[in-house]
C-alpha cells in the first residue's frame, strides 16, 4: 500500500505541472473554477453510481477522479495566492475536531439524537461566525433542487414551521395538483406557460418534503424511480427487437402491454 502522504504530495506535483503556464496541458491552463465546477458535481455523483452498483474497483477510481476535483480547486486557489491544499486538509481537520469533542476532547459521550443536536449547533456558531443569518442560511444553492428543498424545510422544521405529518403532506399535494389542473386548457395545453411552470413547482416542492417526512431521500426515490423507468423500458425494446420491430413500430397498447409484462416479472423477482 502506497504511503498516503506520498501519493497526494504526487498528486499535487502533477496538478501543478498540468497547469503550469508554459509547460502544462493547453486544456488545463484555461480552466477555472466555473468551468471545473459541473465535473466536480459529475464526479460525485459518479462516486455515488459506484457505491450504487457494489463496484470497489469503479468506487476507488471515482472517488480518485473526486479528490482530483479538490485537488484541481485548491490548486487554482494557491495561483490567486488564496489557499493551498494542505490549507484545505487542516480546516476540515479542525472542523472535525471541533465538531467531535466528545472523540477528540474531553466532553462526554453523547447518544446519536444527542450527537446530531450538538453537531447541528456547531454548524449554526460557524455559520453565525461567517455572517450568515436567519434559519436557512448556509444551505448551498447548487445543490440538486429536491435535495435542496428537503434541506430548507427540514431547517424551517426545527423552528416550528412544519406539516403535522405525511398524511398532510399528502393533503397539500392533492391540493398543488388540483392547483395545477386548473392551469390546463382542457385538461392537456398550459394557459399560461409560467404559472403552469409555478405550479409544477410547488407540485415537486411538496413531494420532495413528503419524501422528506417519511424520513427518505427524494433524490434517492428519483433515482430509483429511474432505474426502474430504464430497466422497465429496455425490456419493451429487446422485446420488440426480438420480434423484428422497434418501439416507433408499434403503438402504445403493445408498449403498454410490455411495461405490464416487465413489472410483472420484476415482482416475480421480488
Amino acid at each position: 500500500m502506497p504511503d498516503p502522504r506520498d501519493a497526494i504530495a504526487q498528486l499535487i506535483d502533477i496538478m501543478a505541472r498540468l497547469r503550469h503556464p508554459e509547460t502544462g496541458c493547453p486544456w488545463d491552463q484555461v480552466q477555472d473554477f466555473a468551468s471545473i465546477a459541473p465535473y466536480t458535481i459529475e464526479e460525485a455523483y459518479e462516486v455515488e453510481d459506484a457505491i450504487a452498483r457494489g463496484s470497489p474497483a469503479t468506487l476507488l477510481d471515482e472517488l480518485g477522479d473526486l479528490l482530483f476535483q479538490t485537488v484541481y480547486h485548491a490548486r487554482m486557489a494557491e495561483e490567486r495566492g488564496w489557499f493551498a491544499f494542505a490549507d484545505v486538509a487542516a480546516v476540515i481537520s479542525d472542523k472535525m475536531i471541533r465538531r467531535h469533542p466528545h472523540v477528540f476532547g474531553a466532553a462526554e459521550a453523547r447518544t446519536e439524537a444527542a450527537q446530531v443536536a450538538a453537531w447541528e449547533a456547531q454548524k449554526a456558531a460557524e455559520r453565525a461566525s461567517r455572517a450568515e443569518t436567519g434559519t436557512l442560511a448556509g444551505i448551498p444553492t447548487g445543490l440538486p433542487a429536491l435535495t435542496r428543498a428537503a434541506k430548507l424545510t427540514r431547517r424551517a422544521a426545527r423552528v416550528g414551521f412544519d406539516w403535522p405529518d405525511a398524511a398532510a403532506v399528502l393533503d397539500k399535494l392533492e391540493e398543488e395538483a388540483a392547483e395545477l389542473r386548473a392551469e390546463m386548457r382542457n385538461g392537456s395545453e398550459p394557459v399560461d406557460r409560467e404559472r403552469v411552470k409555478d405550479e409544477v413547482g410547488d407540485l415537486l416542492f411538496v413531494l420532495a418534503n413528503l419524501a422528506r417526512k417519511l424520513d427518505l431521500d427524494p433524490e434517492d426515490c428519483l433515482r430509483g424511480a429511474n432505474r426502474k423507468f430504464e430497466h422497465r423500458f429496455r425490456f419493451i425494446e429487446e422485446a420488440l427487437k426480438n420480434e423484428g420491430k422497434a418501439p416507433a413500430d408499434v403503438d402504445l397498447d403493445r408498449m403498454e402491454a410490455l411495461w405490464g409484462e416487465a413489472k410483472r416479472q420484476a415482482a416475480g423477482k421480488g
